[in-house]
């Protein structure tokens, strides 16, 4: 075992050296062949190895010095962030005293506005009633809007009505002005009734006078002969003027007017008068 680390370590330097070490130790005079190639390749393994180790530590020699450096840009990096840190740091203290600073104006504000408070409900509920107010004021709006429209209508409508009432006053004109006609003509046809009614009244009285000077001279020549064909009676032919005082009617007199009223000449001269007005 001490004579393989022997020439492990021996191997090792000339390869580390650039040439291979003396042969010592116990084997020196040992030159078989078969010892030879045993020890050939024993000595390349170990070759094998320590070039493996020399790649393994010259890639962590790689590796260190890129941990080295990584490790210096790390230190400035952290050393930025601190920097940076203390910034944001020295930022967040200023804002945290700005918003501090706005709460105590806040509270202040809010303090000073306790006052105003019932102020506030007092003008909320103010305007609650203007609101009830305008909605009914609209409502009104409505209504007299609506009322103006048929306000309008009617007023679109007085022409037509001012010409029809003048022409019905017009037409009340012509007829007062007829109907003051008819008064005046049923007037004189009333004066001629009355004329007439005393007219047929004292021929009625003649009438029985001469009936009973008949009757007492020819009473009994009336009676024989039969009075011309009178059957005996000439009072019987002519009414009695006690039927007209007891209301009756005499044959020969008519109650109704002589000329009625819009017939005839006077209704004649009522409507040729109401043409021509």
């Amino acid at each position: 075992m001490v004579g393989r680390g022997r020439r492990r370590h021996r191997a090792f330097e000339e390869v580390w050296h650039g040439h291979p070490a003396p042969p010592t130790g116990e084997y020196v005079g040992d030159f078989s062949p078969h010892h030879q190639a045993s020890l050939e390749e024993e000595l390349e393994l170990q070759m094998m190895n320590i070039r493996g180790l020399l790649a393994d530590n010259r890639g962590l020699a790689e590796d260190r010095l890129a941990f080295h450096q990584e490790l210096i840009d790390a230190k400035e990096k952290l050393n930025r962030m601190n920097f940076v840190i203390a910034d944001i740091q020295a930022d967040k203290e200023a804002h945290t005293r700005e918003l501090i600073e706005k709460q105590l104006k806040l509270d202040y504000d809010l303090r000073n506005a306790e006052p105003l408070r019932d102020e506030i409900v007092q003008l909320r509920l103010e305007i609650k009633k203007l609101t009830a107010v305008r909605q009914e004021l609209s409502k009104n709006v409505q209504s007299l809007t609506q009322d103006l429209t048929r306000l309008q209508a009617d007023n679109q409508q007085i022409p037509s009505m001012k010409a029809e009432i003048d022409g019905l006053h017009q037409e009340l004109i012509r007829l007062r002005t007829s109907i003051e006609y008819e008064k005046k003509g049923n007037f004189q046809l009333m004066e001629q009734r009355k004329s007439l009614d005393k007219d047929l009244v004292s021929m009625a009285y003649e009438l029985e006078k001469l009936q009973d000077d008949f009757a007492n001279a020819e009473g009994r020549s009336w009676d024989t002969s039969g009075g011309y064909g009178m059957n005996g009676n000439l009072a019987g032919s002519y009414p009695s003027i006690h039927a007209y005082e007891y209301g009756y009617h005499l044959p020969l007199v008519d109650k109704t007017p002589p000329y009625e009223v819009g017939s005839g000449s006077w209704g004649a001269l009522d409507k040729s008068h109401v043409t021509r007005h």
